[in-house]
């Protein structure tokens, strides 16, 4: 089996989770082939090859990020002291491509290929979420939507990670295969 996993990360913290969703697939499926990439480096040919394609992306406003989102977080992020790693990370993100512009391009597929979507959101009433708009997209686009969108917890919109959402995200992974 082939997973592949596209995230989108501003800060760090959607990367952790996709990491350890990478993890748990591996821990179900310890000879399954896992790719875990950034949505920069996430083209057609590498999407197609996948059994089971995970995307998942940062909430922002409400859902999936936008390129004005992506460099509103980036500038609020540079006013942050101390916060200088995830100020670099947060600009490389602005540079590239988000999620919305990835998916343009991800060419419609066959019957029978598995997705999933995740996010990472903060814990606040009508934050929204990015997965079910990611999931959304994945059925236009004939994936087979195999879970209900996830969230992942942040503290902050700059992270950390809530206590245990990497534990989550790596049963939730195992739960995939």
């Amino acid at each position: 089996m082939h997973t592949v996993i596209v995230y989108e990360s501003m800060y760090g913290n959607t990367r952790e989770i996709a990491e350890a969703i990478a993890e748990g697939v591996h821990r179900a499926d310890p000879g399954a082939a896992v790719d875990c990439l950034p949505v920069a480096e996430a083209d057609a040919e590498l999407t197609r090859s996948a059994d089971l394609l995970v995307v998942g992306g940062p909430t922002h406003m409400h859902g999936m990020s936008s390129g004005i989102s992506r460099r509103m977080a980036a500038a609020a992020e540079a006013h942050e002291e101390g916060h200088e790693e995830a100020a670099a990370e947060a600009r490389e993100a602005v540079e590239g491509p988000g999620l919305r512009t990835w998916f343009h391009d991800l060419p419609k597929t066959g019957d029978g290929i598995h997705a999933a979507a995740f996010d990472t959101r903060v814990d606040m009433p009508r934050a929204g979420g990015a997965a079910n708009g990611i999931a959304h997209r994945l059925a236009h686009r004939h994936y087979d939507v195999v879970a209900e969108p996830e969230g992942f917890i942040v503290e902050r919109n700059d992270g950390p990670l809530r206590a245990g959402e990497l534990d989550r995200a790596r049963a939730w992974g195992a739960k995939l295969v």
